[in-house]
């Protein structure tokens, strides 16, 4: 499948809002990977290359992934007549307990579909659901296939980043995703990511620096600065996006008990490369003055 096409999944910290921005800057290749892939909102933006390979620390992300690839016909039986509600979403939160790893996809794709921001931290993945902003039940069937049809020959894993920096091929693009630096990120994902986690990353990716490409996605601050000195060129770069609160909680009889549209955002990141970018674009190390 060429066309581009919607991640699957609702996803915290997603680039979803970023698409067309990052898509300028990838470069030709036949080799492409996500070591943080959380909802590949940039893999499924792009045409597929000659090899695709997606990981995430995050084993039932990956497993939801594997089954849209190779059962999708299973995983749409297993959601089969599911309905978006409160009620729905407690039974899969704290009741059902999955026997097998199609079980498991099964919670997993509807806790994802139904949970404000796709938050699946079972601490903070409460209810989140609006048939305006939200992709309905009915819709999820035509999702699973046109998703499996854009997985077919991806290779799909849950190995640590560093394993799969240190075995992407010669030649190969990483779009790099990583955690907020900065952010509270514990209350969104299932895998907290450390200060050590990221000097982690620091390191592997300069052990790599010579023989792959990469696009790193960062929040802005001053101490990614400092830790990637040594890349080619620094962005900073901003887009705007909105956040709809779909559930309950937005409720407000001012508005007739709808939904409350938020205001636009601007999201605000860093992108680092080892390659060149346009010149007048560049912001190198030496215009940086750090705090």
């Amino acid at each position: 499948m060429k066309h581009p096409i919607n991640s699957p999944f609702r996803y915290a910290g997603g680039k979803f809002y970023a698409r067309k921005l990052i898509l300028q800057y990838i470069p030709d290749n036949e080799s492409y990977i996500e070591p943080f892939a959380g909802g590949a909102s940039i893999f499924f933006a792009k045409p597929k290359v000659s090899r695709n390979w997606l990981n995430d620390i995050d084993e039932a992300l990956m497993n939801c992934f594997i089954y849209i690839r190779d059962f999708p016909e299973k995983l749409i039986q297993g959601l089969k007549g599911e309905e978006a509600t409160k009620e729905r979403h407690n039974y899969y939160k704290n009741i059902f307990k999955p026997k097998n790893n199609l079980e498991r996809a099964v919670r997993w794709f509807y806790l994802n579909r139904t949970s404000y921001s796709g938050i699946m931290n079972m601490q903070n993945c409460f209810f989140g659901y609006g048939d305006k902003y939200s992709k309905t039940p009915k819709n999820w069937p035509r999702t699973i296939r046109e998703t499996s049809a854009k997985l077919q020959e991806v290779k799909l894993t849950s190995k640590n980043f560093e394993e799969v920096i240190d075995e992407s091929p010669t030649g190969s693009f990483l779009f790099v995703d990583p955690p907020y630096y900065k952010a509270d990120q514990d209350k969104f994902y299932t895998h907290s990511f450390t200060r050590k986690d990221h000097l982690r990353l620091v390191k592997v990716l300069k052990k790599n620096d010579r023989r792959i490409k990469f696009l790193l996605t960062y929040d802005n601050s001053n101490e990614v600065k400092k830790m990637y000195d040594w890349v080619v060129a620094i962005l900073e770069k901003e887009w705007n996006y909105t956040i709809n609160r779909t559930d309950d909680q937005t409720k407000d009889k001012r508005n007739g008990g709808k939904g409350v549209k938020r205001p636009r955002y601007k999201g605000q990141e860093l992108f680092l490369f080892n390659y060149e970018v346009p010149v007048q674009e560049r912001i190198f190390k030496s215009q940086f003055i750090f705090a």
